[in-house]
């Protein structure tokens, strides 16, 4: 598998927007009047960023990660009042980032490669990452209303450190500890 930062000049920007929505599909939903519009909302506020990595295999987009730091954050635009809403949303109910942590804030899978092993292996590719580069966890959130999610982070070692929710909407916040816990 290969990771390359996201690219509008060079990659599908309504493929990766899909898989944007797939994370997240039930909070768009909610908010747009289709999925179509959700989608073109989401393709019209990709930039390039170094935190959202295209994953391909053997050429083709298997999948999208957005991944990062306390320090290093994506870059926020927003082009739509609806994608605001739904950071807001996200503030109330994801992970609290410290300092020498390292965030998963979303993994898609394309549907067609679901099952084949793709999360799992970009999952233990992020650990792999944290580890080499001095992260003390790698942290993650899954939606209270996608148990398979959660399910396949515990299967890797991830536990619940935390839960969150805010209008209806909840995530349990998990974390893969990389290193002795703090005093």
């Amino acid at each position: 598998m290969e990771y390359v930062t996201f690219d509008p000049q060079i990659h599908d920007v309504n493929k990766i927007a899909t898989l944007k929505y797939n994370v997240d599909f039930r909070t768009y939903d909610k908010l747009f009047d289709s999925k179509e519009k959700a989608i073109a909302a989401l393709g019209k506020n990709l930039k390039k960023d170094e935190c959202i990595m295209v994953i391909y295999d053997n050429k083709n987009i298997v999948g999208m990660l957005i991944a990062y730091t306390h320090d290093k954050q994506p870059k926020t635009h927003f082009n739509s009042l609806k994608l605001l809403i739904v950071s807001i949303w996200d503030h109330f109910v994801i992970c609290d980032i410290k300092k020498d942590d390292l965030y998963i804030a979303e993994l898609a899978i394309d549907e067609s490669q679901r099952s084949k092993g793709y999360g799992t292996k970009v999952i233990k590719d992020v650990i792999d990452y944290a580890q080499k580069n001095g992260y003390k966890r790698v942290i993650l959130d899954a939606d209270f209303r996608n148990p398979k999610a959660k399910a396949l982070y515990e299967r890797l070692g991830f536990k619940v450190y935390n839960k969150k929710s805010f209008l209806k909407r909840g995530m349990y916040n998990m974390e893969f500890k990389l290193s002795p816990e703090d005093p």
